[in-house]
């Protein structure tokens, strides 16, 4: 008997019809002898109504000027959910019982709308496993030292159901999800995307911090970090599939480099439309320069991707950077209200009509050539690149938001990933 734990996103449990089709599965795997604990999102579209509605009673107010009481909004949705599946369950015959985050509890930081998870006590949900009961997790959110509320941002649930399998040390963490596993890109921007059977953790992390949509960064920090066996397949298959053909469908985040893997230079292509890129010009030249723009912005709680500084020209450079969309506004007030004053530079600019791409494969380590095959085809569709960020295993780059698919498309038929390589 093995100890699973199913994490279903919004779409999953989009209508009651749904529900009742995850309760179906869910049983399914409890009646094979499995222990199970089911981490849901709230309802599609649920979260982003809640918060329309506080955006409808102040909309002159920042989301920081009220954080707090929009995560106590944010969680409602997430509860909902989780009790309308324990509901189901129990229409299908099987004891089950559903926790918010805070009655596990899940212990987080106090950053709302982007808390972390410091710990979780898994004694209460155990007891209940051991007592026959299907326990259901509210996902997104948990609870700070002072015993309010708090929630994870976008994609928490993801990180809750990792984080939850860490904890209680489960067999494996099925993400069902509304694709069938991980691309080689988004089969909406590449209909021959093809679905990849494994990817290294280290793989995944990087597609998921490039703009991957599959899974949320933290989730995949999680499952590095504590060596979580993670699967992403999907919920729309029929609940009724065969458990072992179920249990080794999607895409397997693997720990260990397959006799395959050095094969395919590059695995995939992210990217992400969510970017914005703010410089600071004319910054003197000197140490700490960096630490006094990139300190006060990590402060506030955003977090920073692509940086670049030019070359020093008469005691000045300019320095950029990106940051997520949404953090656009909120950093460039700070900027110009609390760190240009004091640091001598003569101005903020910004744009926010770029993205990223980038390319990411494990075979990279030991071939050379690949960035620059990446900017030769860049150079031939004439799309011109702003920004350049590299790691061991993937090459990125920021360019201008209207060539986003153009470069994607030209990047994946030059790695020949519409191939398999073995």
């Amino acid at each position: 008997m093995a100890l699973i734990v199913h994490k279903y996103g919004g779409t999953s449990m989009g209508s009651t019809e749904r529900i009742r089709n995850v309760a179906k599965r869910v049983a399914k795997w409890a009646r094979a002898g499995h222990q199970m604990v089911v981490v849901p999102s709230a309802m599609s579209g649920e979260t982003n109504r809640l918060l329309a509605l506080a955006k409808e009673l102040a909309p002159a107010r920042t989301d920081d000027a009220y954080a707090r009481e929009l995560d106590m909004l944010a969680a409602t949705g997430e509860q909902a959910s989780s009790a309308l599946l324990a509901i189901a369950l129990q229409a299908e015959g099987l004891a089950s019982v559903s926790y918010a985050g805070w009655q596990v509890p899940i212990r987080t930081d106090s950053a709302y709308t982007k808390a972390r998870i410091e710990s979780i006590d898994d004694a209460r949900v155990r007891a209940d496993l051991q007592a026959g009961r299907v326990v259901i997790v509210t996902g997104f959110q948990g609870l700070d030292e002072l015993g309010n509320i708090t929630t994870l941002g976008r994609g928490g649930s993801d990180t809750s159901a990792v984080a939850v399998a860490a904890a209680m040390k489960a067999d494996e963490c099925l993400i069902y999800t509304d694709v069938d596993g991980v691309y080689t890109t988004d089969p909406r921007v590449v209909p021959e995307a093809r679905r990849l059977r494994t990817v290294s953790f280290e793989e995944m992390l990087e597609m998921a911090s490039m703009g991957s949509k599959v899974l949320q960064i933290r989730s995949v920090e999680f499952a590095g970090k504590y060596k979580v066996k993670l699967r992403v397949l999907s919920s729309f298959t029929p609940w009724d599939i065969d458990i072992n053909e179920e249990a080794d469908s999607g895409t397997l985040i693997t720990f260990e480099e397959d006799e395959h893997m050095e094969q395919a230079i590059v695995s995939g292509i992210a990217f992400s439309r969510e970017e914005a890129k703010i410089s600071v010009l004319g910054v003197p030249d000197k140490p700490g320069i960096a630490y006094q723009i990139l300190g006060a912005v990590a402060d506030a709680n955003i977090e920073v991707d692509v940086i670049i500084q030019n070359i020093s020209k008469e005691g000045k450079t300019d320095f950029s950077f990106t940051v997520n969309r949404a953090d656009y506004s909120k950093t460039v007030t700070l900027l110009k209200e609390k760190v240009l004053p004091g640091l001598g530079a003569n101005e903020v600019v910004g744009d926010t009509k770029i993205c990223k791409v980038s390319i990411v494969g494990i075979g990279m380590r030991s071939h050379v050539g690949v960035a620059s095959t990446m900017f030769r085809v860049l150079s031939e569709e004439g799309i011109n690149i702003q920004m350049i960020s590299t790691s061991e295993i993937k090459t990125s780059v920021v360019i201008d938001e209207k060539y986003m698919e153009l470069a994607v498309r030209a990047l994946h038929k030059a790695f020949e990933l519409d191939h398999s390589p073995f």
